[in-house]
């Protein structure tokens, strides 16, 4: 096989996916991670050649994104969320950069908590995350999901966050243990599944499906968590929401079924979307 640039080698791939409906930018993301180089030292070795070893792996690869729609995140088992690196893999649902706000909220709103516990954790990111912005707190994190929790695991040894991760069904594994915590956050499952085929299909193939879809039209899961939150022995200061963008007014008339006189907020992201629900 000749030996290709890597002008040549990014352009073929360009070409290759564009034909196939696949964003163009992968080219460049694939393989400035096989060349282990960041853009500058990637946009400067544009006539250097490329090993033989790696332009097969980054054939396959793109060849393999094309077909299938595997996401980029689970060729590199890297993803970005809040200036850190964390490993994913199909095992979880990768981190969306609207989850960032979340976090962003959480620390405008509360000061120097005590006690953090982070529901539906997946890869662990928001509990790692309060954990490495927040060190002085005790933080916890739940899923139902064994295969969620060992990737989460690897990711607070990554990061050294020290968070105790329980299996088990949103905040009941907490509840039977006595903890209040003073902040519940959640990124729970919120889609409904009837629009499952509506949904590209890096996300609905690749993406774990307990992680995305739930019943009673998505609402499933905050229904399970307000009621839980409403049986732990005092009400936390603040319990934080992610959201679906048509849940602003569904999810808030949840929680004041079961608490009349609570404080709700809806904070919307940065395209101007219902996002974040704050509780007190």
């Amino acid at each position: 096989m000749t030996k290709r640039t890597v002008r040549e080698a990014r352009m073929w791939a360009s070409s290759f996916l564009k034909e196939h409906n696949r964003e163009e930018r992968v080219a460049e993301l694939l393989l400035r991670y096989l060349l282990e180089v960041n853009q500058a030292q990637f946009l400067a070795m544009q006539t250097d050649l490329v090993d033989p070893h790696i332009e097969h792996e980054f054939i396959s690869w793109i060849k393999e994104h094309a077909e299938t729609g595997k996401p980029i995140e689970h060729f590199t088992n890297e993803a970005e969320f809040y200036d850190r690196s964390f490993y994913v893999d199909n095992r979880v649902l990768i981190p969306r950069p609207e989850t960032e706000e979340l976090i962003v909220a959480l620390l405008n709103e509360v000061k120097n908590p005590k006690t953090v516990v982070d529901l539906g954790t997946g890869s662990g990111i928001i509990a790692i995350t309060l954990k490495k912005e927040w060190p002085e707190a005790k933080v916890y994190a739940s899923d139902l999901s064994e295969e969620a929790l060992s990737v989460a695991h690897i990711n607070s040894q990554k990061l050294s966050a020290d968070v105790q991760f329980e299996e088990g069904d949103f905040l009941k594994p907490f509840i039977n243990e006595g903890i209040a915590p003073d902040v519940v956050v959640s990124n729970p499952p919120y889609i409904p599944y009837a629009e499952k085929e509506h949904l590209s299909e890096t996300v609905s193939f690749h993406d774990p499906a307990q992680a995305l879809f739930a019943k009673n039209e998505g609402l499933a899961a905050y229904e399970t968590i307000i009621n839980q939150v409403m049986q732990l022995p005092r009400n936390p200061q603040l319990t934080a929401f992610e959201i679906g963008f048509d849940q602003g007014e569904t999810v808030p008339n949840l929680i004041k079924k079961f608490d009349p006189n609570a404080k709700v907020k809806v904070i919307q992201d940065i395209n101007g979307k219902d996002r974040i629900i704050l509780w007190k």
